[in-house]
Protein backbone atom coordinates (compact mmCIF):
# COMPACT_ATOMS: atom_id res chain seq x y z
CA UNK A 1 0.00 0.00 0.00
CA UNK A 2 2.83 2.31 0.69
CA UNK A 3 4.28 1.84 -2.61
CA UNK A 4 1.46 2.24 -4.18
CA UNK A 5 1.13 5.65 -2.32
CA UNK A 6 4.07 6.50 -3.04
CA UNK A 7 4.13 5.66 -6.70
CA UNK A 8 0.56 7.79 -7.21
CA UNK A 9 2.32 10.92 -5.68
CA UNK A 10 5.16 10.61 -8.15
CA UNK A 11 2.25 11.01 -10.92
CA UNK A 12 0.83 14.12 -9.06
CA UNK A 13 4.46 15.67 -8.36
CA UNK A 14 4.73 15.21 -12.45
CA UNK A 15 1.47 16.50 -12.92
CA UNK A 16 2.19 19.65 -10.79
CA UNK A 17 4.81 20.30 -12.61
CA UNK A 18 3.16 19.89 -15.77
CA UNK A 19 0.95 22.29 -14.39
CA UNK A 20 2.98 24.59 -13.32
CA UNK A 21 5.08 25.33 -16.89
CA UNK A 22 1.01 25.31 -18.24
CA UNK A 23 -0.28 27.90 -16.00
CA UNK A 24 2.79 30.14 -17.27
CA UNK A 25 2.64 29.59 -20.81
CA UNK A 26 -1.01 30.37 -20.47
CA UNK A 27 -0.86 33.67 -18.86
CA UNK A 28 2.58 34.60 -21.88
CA UNK A 29 -0.22 33.54 -24.35
CA UNK A 30 -2.40 36.34 -23.11
CA UNK A 31 -0.03 38.75 -23.37
CA UNK A 32 -0.04 38.01 -26.82
CA UNK A 33 -1.69 39.66 -30.08
CA UNK A 34 -3.59 37.59 -32.42
CA UNK A 35 -1.26 38.08 -35.24
CA UNK A 36 1.82 36.64 -33.29
CA UNK A 37 -0.16 33.42 -32.37
CA UNK A 38 -1.48 32.82 -35.50
CA UNK A 39 2.53 33.48 -36.63
CA UNK A 40 3.13 30.63 -34.02
CA UNK A 41 0.10 28.19 -35.26
CA UNK A 42 1.77 28.87 -39.40
CA UNK A 43 5.03 27.81 -37.67
CA UNK A 44 3.85 24.68 -36.00
CA UNK A 45 1.77 23.79 -39.31
CA UNK A 46 5.66 23.87 -41.40
CA UNK A 47 7.13 21.93 -38.29
CA UNK A 48 4.87 18.77 -38.54
CA UNK A 49 5.46 19.08 -42.27
CA UNK A 50 9.43 18.58 -41.49
CA UNK A 51 8.65 16.33 -39.13
CA UNK A 52 6.71 14.30 -41.57
CA UNK A 53 8.63 11.30 -41.67
CA UNK A 54 9.86 11.23 -37.56
CA UNK A 55 6.06 10.93 -37.50
CA UNK A 56 5.22 8.53 -39.71
CA UNK A 57 8.04 6.33 -38.24
CA UNK A 58 6.46 6.95 -34.94
CA UNK A 59 2.65 6.14 -35.84
CA UNK A 60 4.28 2.60 -37.89
CA UNK A 61 5.46 1.90 -34.42
CA UNK A 62 2.03 2.39 -32.79
CA UNK A 63 0.31 0.64 -35.84
CA UNK A 64 2.68 -2.96 -35.26
CA UNK A 65 2.04 -2.78 -31.78
CA UNK A 66 -1.89 -2.18 -31.94
CA UNK A 67 -4.25 -5.01 -32.73
CA UNK A 68 -7.66 -4.12 -32.12
CA UNK A 69 -10.62 -3.43 -34.82
CA UNK A 70 -9.75 -2.54 -37.91
CA UNK A 71 -12.50 0.77 -37.59
CA UNK A 72 -10.28 1.40 -34.35
CA UNK A 73 -7.22 0.71 -36.97
CA UNK A 74 -8.81 3.43 -39.22
CA UNK A 75 -8.13 5.63 -36.58
CA UNK A 76 -5.26 5.35 -35.42
CA UNK A 77 -3.38 5.11 -38.57
CA UNK A 78 -1.56 8.07 -40.08
CA UNK A 79 -0.49 9.01 -43.78
CA UNK A 80 0.45 11.62 -45.62
CA UNK A 81 -2.65 12.73 -46.68
CA UNK A 82 -3.97 13.05 -43.00
CA UNK A 83 -0.85 14.50 -41.90
CA UNK A 84 -1.10 16.90 -44.76
CA UNK A 85 -4.66 17.59 -43.23
CA UNK A 86 -3.36 18.24 -40.19
CA UNK A 87 -0.93 20.43 -40.97
CA UNK A 88 -3.60 22.30 -43.19
CA UNK A 89 -5.96 22.72 -39.84
CA UNK A 90 -3.31 24.54 -38.39
CA UNK A 91 -3.24 26.98 -40.62
CA UNK A 92 -7.01 26.81 -41.25
CA UNK A 93 -7.08 28.32 -37.13
CA UNK A 94 -4.78 30.41 -37.98
CA UNK A 95 -6.67 32.33 -40.77
CA UNK A 96 -10.07 32.52 -38.42
CA UNK A 97 -10.76 35.83 -36.56
CA UNK A 98 -9.00 36.12 -32.99
CA UNK A 99 -11.70 34.44 -30.35
CA UNK A 100 -9.81 36.64 -27.86
CA UNK A 101 -10.18 40.41 -29.21
CA UNK A 102 -14.45 40.09 -29.38
CA UNK A 103 -16.39 42.08 -26.97
CA UNK A 104 -19.68 39.99 -26.53
CA UNK A 105 -21.96 42.74 -25.36
CA UNK A 106 -21.94 45.91 -24.14
CA UNK A 107 -24.58 48.74 -22.66
CA UNK A 108 -25.01 51.91 -20.47
CA UNK A 109 -26.39 52.05 -17.02
CA UNK A 110 -28.69 54.87 -16.22
CA UNK A 111 -25.98 56.30 -14.04
CA UNK A 112 -23.47 56.45 -16.78
CA UNK A 113 -21.36 53.15 -15.66
CA UNK A 114 -20.73 51.83 -19.43
CA UNK A 115 -20.28 47.62 -18.84
CA UNK A 116 -18.92 45.24 -21.47
CA UNK A 117 -18.89 41.50 -21.52
CA UNK A 118 -15.27 40.67 -23.58
CA UNK A 119 -14.06 37.10 -23.96
CA UNK A 120 -10.77 35.72 -22.10
CA UNK A 121 -9.02 32.61 -22.45
CA UNK A 122 -10.17 29.71 -20.09
CA UNK A 123 -6.59 29.11 -19.32
CA UNK A 124 -4.99 25.36 -18.66
CA UNK A 125 -6.93 22.39 -20.98
CA UNK A 126 -6.58 19.41 -20.21
CA UNK A 127 -7.33 16.41 -22.80
CA UNK A 128 -7.91 13.07 -22.53
CA UNK A 129 -8.51 11.45 -25.64
CA UNK A 130 -8.12 7.96 -27.65
CA UNK A 131 -6.47 6.28 -30.68
CA UNK A 132 -6.88 9.19 -32.94
CA UNK A 133 -3.18 11.14 -33.20
CA UNK A 134 -4.67 13.97 -35.43
CA UNK A 135 -6.64 15.07 -32.65
CA UNK A 136 -3.68 16.24 -30.35
CA UNK A 137 -2.67 18.65 -33.41
CA UNK A 138 -6.40 19.80 -33.82
CA UNK A 139 -6.99 20.61 -30.26
CA UNK A 140 -3.07 22.01 -29.67
CA UNK A 141 -4.21 24.70 -32.62
CA UNK A 142 -7.60 25.83 -30.94
CA UNK A 143 -5.84 26.03 -27.48
CA UNK A 144 -3.23 28.53 -28.84
CA UNK A 145 -5.47 30.12 -31.03
CA UNK A 146 -7.71 31.15 -28.13
CA UNK A 147 -4.53 31.53 -26.09
CA UNK A 148 -5.02 28.73 -23.47
CA UNK A 149 -2.17 26.00 -22.77
CA UNK A 150 -2.95 22.32 -23.31
CA UNK A 151 -1.82 19.12 -21.87
CA UNK A 152 -2.30 15.88 -23.92
CA UNK A 153 -3.04 12.93 -22.48
CA UNK A 154 -3.67 10.41 -25.41
CA UNK A 155 -4.37 6.76 -25.19
CA UNK A 156 -1.71 4.26 -25.17
CA UNK A 157 -2.11 2.92 -28.30
CA UNK A 158 -1.19 5.96 -30.10
CA UNK A 159 1.89 7.19 -27.61
CA UNK A 160 4.72 7.38 -30.04
CA UNK A 161 2.29 9.11 -32.14
CA UNK A 162 1.49 11.55 -29.57
CA UNK A 163 4.94 12.32 -28.58
CA UNK A 164 6.43 13.11 -32.10
CA UNK A 165 3.24 15.20 -32.95
CA UNK A 166 3.66 16.94 -29.91
CA UNK A 167 7.97 17.72 -30.36
CA UNK A 168 7.21 19.01 -33.36
CA UNK A 169 4.42 21.49 -32.22
CA UNK A 170 7.17 22.35 -30.01
CA UNK A 171 9.67 22.95 -32.45
CA UNK A 172 6.90 25.55 -34.20
CA UNK A 173 6.11 27.21 -31.03
CA UNK A 174 9.69 27.71 -30.18
CA UNK A 175 10.84 29.50 -33.90
CA UNK A 176 7.74 31.63 -33.59
CA UNK A 177 8.82 32.57 -29.95
CA UNK A 178 6.17 31.21 -28.21
CA UNK A 179 6.40 29.07 -24.95
CA UNK A 180 7.13 24.97 -25.51
CA UNK A 181 5.04 24.33 -22.82
CA UNK A 182 1.99 25.57 -24.47
CA UNK A 183 1.47 21.95 -25.58
CA UNK A 184 2.35 19.23 -23.11
CA UNK A 185 2.04 15.41 -23.38
CA UNK A 186 2.68 12.91 -20.30
CA UNK A 187 6.14 10.64 -20.47
CA UNK A 188 4.50 7.51 -19.73
CA UNK A 189 1.00 5.70 -20.80
CA UNK A 190 0.70 4.97 -17.23
CA UNK A 191 -3.48 5.07 -16.61
CA UNK A 192 -2.60 7.08 -12.94
CA UNK A 193 -1.54 10.31 -14.86
CA UNK A 194 -5.50 10.51 -15.96
CA UNK A 195 -6.58 10.44 -11.98
CA UNK A 196 -3.89 12.75 -11.56
CA UNK A 197 -5.27 15.29 -14.14
CA UNK A 198 -8.57 14.57 -13.03
CA UNK A 199 -7.83 15.49 -9.83
CA UNK A 200 -5.39 18.77 -10.51
CA UNK A 201 -7.81 21.35 -8.94
CA UNK A 202 -5.52 24.81 -9.16
CA UNK A 203 -3.61 23.14 -12.47
CA UNK A 204 -6.41 22.15 -15.17
CA UNK A 205 -8.85 24.62 -15.49
CA UNK A 206 -10.89 22.64 -17.83
CA UNK A 207 -11.27 18.16 -18.77
CA UNK A 208 -11.69 17.36 -22.12
CA UNK A 209 -12.42 14.06 -22.57
CA UNK A 210 -13.17 12.66 -26.09
CA UNK A 211 -13.53 8.89 -26.30
CA UNK A 212 -16.02 6.15 -25.98
CA UNK A 213 -18.82 6.14 -23.59
CA UNK A 214 -16.70 4.21 -20.95
CA UNK A 215 -13.80 6.88 -21.17
CA UNK A 216 -16.30 9.73 -20.48
CA UNK A 217 -18.22 8.39 -17.91
CA UNK A 218 -15.06 7.74 -16.01
CA UNK A 219 -13.83 11.48 -16.79
CA UNK A 220 -17.22 12.48 -15.28
CA UNK A 221 -17.53 10.46 -12.32
CA UNK A 222 -14.06 10.86 -11.23
CA UNK A 223 -12.77 14.56 -12.10
CA UNK A 224 -12.70 17.63 -9.52
CA UNK A 225 -12.13 19.72 -12.16
CA UNK A 226 -14.69 21.00 -14.90
CA UNK A 227 -15.46 18.75 -17.55
CA UNK A 228 -16.88 19.30 -21.02
CA UNK A 229 -18.36 16.31 -21.66
CA UNK A 230 -17.90 14.43 -25.33
CA UNK A 231 -20.38 12.06 -25.55
CA UNK A 232 -20.73 8.92 -27.97
CA UNK A 233 -22.45 9.44 -31.20
CA UNK A 234 -25.53 7.67 -31.59
CA UNK A 235 -26.88 9.15 -34.26
CA UNK A 236 -30.03 8.73 -36.27
CA UNK A 237 -30.97 9.76 -40.04
CA UNK A 238 -34.55 10.18 -40.42
CA UNK A 239 -35.65 9.13 -43.65
CA UNK A 240 -39.43 10.97 -43.58
CA UNK A 241 -42.65 9.93 -46.19
CA UNK A 242 -41.44 12.96 -48.08
CA UNK A 243 -37.99 12.36 -48.82
CA UNK A 244 -36.41 12.60 -52.08
CA UNK A 245 -35.76 8.94 -52.54
CA UNK A 246 -32.24 9.15 -54.52
CA UNK A 247 -31.05 11.79 -51.92
CA UNK A 248 -32.10 9.38 -49.41
CA UNK A 249 -29.85 6.80 -51.07
CA UNK A 250 -26.63 9.02 -51.32
CA UNK A 251 -27.32 10.86 -48.03
CA UNK A 252 -27.80 7.62 -46.06
CA UNK A 253 -24.55 5.86 -47.82
CA UNK A 254 -22.22 8.77 -46.93
CA UNK A 255 -23.64 9.23 -43.25
CA UNK A 256 -23.27 5.56 -42.64
CA UNK A 257 -20.21 4.59 -44.64
CA UNK A 258 -17.82 7.45 -45.51
CA UNK A 259 -16.03 6.41 -41.85
CA UNK A 260 -17.48 4.02 -40.00
CA UNK A 261 -14.90 4.92 -37.12
CA UNK A 262 -15.94 8.74 -36.77
CA UNK A 263 -18.31 10.00 -33.86
CA UNK A 264 -20.45 11.34 -36.28
CA UNK A 265 -21.54 8.73 -38.32
CA UNK A 266 -24.99 7.30 -38.30
CA UNK A 267 -25.59 4.52 -36.33
CA UNK A 268 -29.58 3.97 -36.50
CA UNK A 269 -31.85 4.33 -39.63
CA UNK A 270 -35.48 5.31 -38.66
CA UNK A 271 -37.60 4.64 -42.02
CA UNK A 272 -41.00 6.22 -42.49
CA UNK A 273 -43.51 3.35 -42.20
CA UNK A 274 -45.40 5.24 -45.34
CA UNK A 275 -41.86 4.49 -47.42
CA UNK A 276 -40.15 1.63 -46.33
CA UNK A 277 -42.25 -1.35 -48.18
CA UNK A 278 -40.66 0.53 -51.38
CA UNK A 279 -37.26 2.17 -49.94
CA UNK A 280 -35.64 -0.14 -47.60
CA UNK A 281 -34.80 -2.70 -49.75
CA UNK A 282 -32.72 -0.48 -51.72
CA UNK A 283 -31.49 1.14 -49.22
CA UNK A 284 -30.19 -2.25 -47.90
CA UNK A 285 -29.08 -3.52 -50.73
CA UNK A 286 -27.18 0.18 -51.66
CA UNK A 287 -25.27 -0.77 -48.00
CA UNK A 288 -25.15 -4.40 -47.90
CA UNK A 289 -22.87 -3.45 -51.72
CA UNK A 290 -20.69 -1.31 -49.49
CA UNK A 291 -19.81 -3.98 -47.15
CA UNK A 292 -22.41 -2.88 -44.38
CA UNK A 293 -23.55 -5.43 -42.22
CA UNK A 294 -27.45 -4.68 -40.20
CA UNK A 295 -29.47 -5.39 -37.14
CA UNK A 296 -33.09 -5.00 -37.89
CA UNK A 297 -36.53 -4.33 -35.68
CA UNK A 298 -39.55 -6.41 -36.42
CA UNK A 299 -40.76 -4.03 -38.81
CA UNK A 300 -37.77 -4.07 -40.75
CA UNK A 301 -37.42 -7.85 -41.10
CA UNK A 302 -40.90 -8.04 -42.34
CA UNK A 303 -40.29 -6.07 -45.28
CA UNK A 304 -36.55 -7.38 -45.46
CA UNK A 305 -36.82 -10.98 -44.29
CA UNK A 306 -32.91 -11.58 -44.49
CA UNK A 307 -31.93 -8.70 -42.14
CA UNK A 308 -30.68 -9.45 -38.75
CA UNK A 309 -32.93 -9.26 -35.77
CA UNK A 310 -31.92 -6.40 -33.18
CA UNK A 311 -31.15 -7.12 -29.88
CA UNK A 312 -33.08 -4.20 -27.28
CA UNK A 313 -29.08 -3.27 -26.66
CA UNK A 314 -28.22 -2.76 -29.77
CA UNK A 315 -30.17 0.21 -30.44
CA UNK A 316 -28.52 1.76 -27.42
CA UNK A 317 -24.83 0.67 -29.32
CA UNK A 318 -22.36 3.35 -31.19
CA UNK A 319 -20.87 0.59 -33.25
CA UNK A 320 -18.07 2.87 -35.02
CA UNK A 321 -18.37 0.13 -37.80
CA UNK A 322 -19.95 -1.21 -40.55
CA UNK A 323 -23.03 -1.90 -38.90
CA UNK A 324 -26.09 0.19 -39.33
CA UNK A 325 -29.03 -0.63 -36.50
CA UNK A 326 -32.42 -0.20 -38.67
CA UNK A 327 -36.17 0.60 -37.09
CA UNK A 328 -39.30 1.42 -39.02
CA UNK A 329 -41.54 4.17 -37.16
CA UNK A 330 -44.76 6.01 -37.84
CA UNK A 331 -44.05 9.78 -38.48
CA UNK A 332 -41.66 12.10 -36.84
CA UNK A 333 -43.32 12.20 -33.48
CA UNK A 334 -41.77 8.50 -33.70
CA UNK A 335 -38.82 9.40 -35.05
CA UNK A 336 -38.21 11.90 -32.03
CA UNK A 337 -39.30 9.67 -29.43
CA UNK A 338 -37.57 6.92 -30.41
CA UNK A 339 -34.20 9.70 -30.50
CA UNK A 340 -35.48 10.17 -27.16
CA UNK A 341 -35.15 6.72 -25.56
CA UNK A 342 -31.68 6.05 -27.46
CA UNK A 343 -29.96 9.19 -28.65
CA UNK A 344 -27.30 10.64 -27.18
CA UNK A 345 -27.76 14.60 -28.31
CA UNK A 346 -24.73 14.25 -30.49
CA UNK A 347 -25.99 14.33 -34.00
CA UNK A 348 -29.43 13.77 -35.72
CA UNK A 349 -30.66 14.46 -39.47
CA UNK A 350 -34.00 13.96 -41.32
CA UNK A 351 -34.46 13.85 -44.72
CA UNK A 352 -37.83 15.33 -46.45
CA UNK A 353 -38.86 17.47 -49.36
CA UNK A 354 -41.44 18.55 -46.66
CA UNK A 355 -39.61 22.00 -45.29
CA UNK A 356 -42.35 22.62 -42.60
CA UNK A 357 -41.43 18.75 -41.33
CA UNK A 358 -38.33 19.19 -41.87
CA UNK A 359 -38.47 22.98 -39.89
CA UNK A 360 -40.79 21.19 -36.71
CA UNK A 361 -38.03 18.36 -36.34
CA UNK A 362 -35.02 20.88 -36.16
CA UNK A 363 -37.02 22.83 -33.81
CA UNK A 364 -37.85 20.10 -31.44
CA UNK A 365 -34.56 17.72 -31.55
CA UNK A 366 -32.41 18.40 -28.35
CA UNK A 367 -29.28 17.03 -30.26
CA UNK A 368 -26.23 19.96 -30.12
CA UNK A 369 -26.35 19.34 -34.04
CA UNK A 370 -29.56 18.64 -35.96
CA UNK A 371 -29.33 18.31 -40.13
CA UNK A 372 -31.56 18.36 -42.30
CA UNK A 373 -31.21 17.00 -46.18
CA UNK A 374 -27.53 16.49 -45.35
CA UNK A 375 -24.96 13.61 -44.01
CA UNK A 376 -24.77 13.29 -39.93
CA UNK A 377 -20.69 13.32 -40.94
CA UNK A 378 -20.47 17.21 -41.64
CA UNK A 379 -20.53 17.11 -38.03
CA UNK A 380 -17.14 18.40 -37.81
CA UNK A 381 -15.43 21.54 -36.87
CA UNK A 382 -13.43 22.01 -40.06
CA UNK A 383 -17.02 21.66 -41.83
CA UNK A 384 -18.51 24.02 -39.21
CA UNK A 385 -15.57 26.41 -40.70
CA UNK A 386 -13.51 26.63 -37.48
CA UNK A 387 -10.77 25.40 -38.85
CA UNK A 388 -10.22 21.65 -36.61
CA UNK A 389 -11.92 20.59 -33.30
CA UNK A 390 -11.33 19.86 -29.93
CA UNK A 391 -13.99 17.53 -29.81
CA UNK A 392 -18.32 17.45 -30.21
CA UNK A 393 -19.99 18.54 -26.90
CA UNK A 394 -23.19 17.34 -25.79
CA UNK A 395 -23.81 18.69 -22.87
CA UNK A 396 -26.39 21.59 -21.60
CA UNK A 397 -23.59 23.93 -20.21
CA UNK A 398 -21.14 26.13 -22.07
CA UNK A 399 -19.98 24.80 -25.60
CA UNK A 400 -22.79 22.44 -27.53
CA UNK A 401 -21.90 21.02 -30.51
CA UNK A 402 -18.02 21.14 -32.50
CA UNK A 403 -15.58 22.90 -30.27
CA UNK A 404 -13.67 25.52 -31.87
CA UNK A 405 -11.36 28.23 -30.62
CA UNK A 406 -15.04 30.37 -30.03
CA UNK A 407 -16.06 28.05 -27.78
CA UNK A 408 -12.54 27.68 -25.88
CA UNK A 409 -12.88 31.09 -24.04
CA UNK A 410 -15.23 32.37 -21.39
CA UNK A 411 -15.73 35.81 -20.40
CA UNK A 412 -14.73 38.90 -18.10
CA UNK A 413 -16.58 42.46 -17.67
CA UNK A 414 -15.12 45.79 -17.82
CA UNK A 415 -16.74 48.47 -16.32
CA UNK A 416 -16.19 51.88 -17.03
CA UNK A 417 -17.08 55.33 -15.13
CA UNK A 418 -16.46 58.73 -14.23
CA UNK A 419 -16.65 58.71 -10.91
CA UNK A 420 -20.21 57.37 -10.04
CA UNK A 421 -20.51 55.99 -6.08
CA UNK A 422 -23.30 53.60 -5.29
CA UNK A 423 -25.88 55.38 -3.13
Amino acid sequence: MHRMNAESNEFSTVMEEMGQKARAAAAALAKLPGSERDAALRETAAALRAAAPAILAANAQDMTNFNGSSAFGDRLLLNEVRLEAMAKGLEDVAGLPDPIARTLAEWTRPNGLRIARVAQPIGVLGMIYESRPNVGADASAIAIKSSNAIILRGGSESFHSAQAIRKALATGLKAAGLPEDTVQVPPSTDRRFVAAMLGAVGQIDLIIPRGGKTLVELVQREARVPVLAHAEGLNHTYIHAAADPDMARKVLANAKMRRTGVCGSTETLLIDAAIAPALLPILVQDLATLGCTFKADERAREICPALPAAEAKDFDTEWLDAVLNIAVVDGPDAALAHVTAHGSEHTEAIITQDEQVAETYLARSRASVTMWNTSTQFCDGGEFGFGAEIGIATGHIHARGPVGPEQLTTFRYVVRGNGQVRP
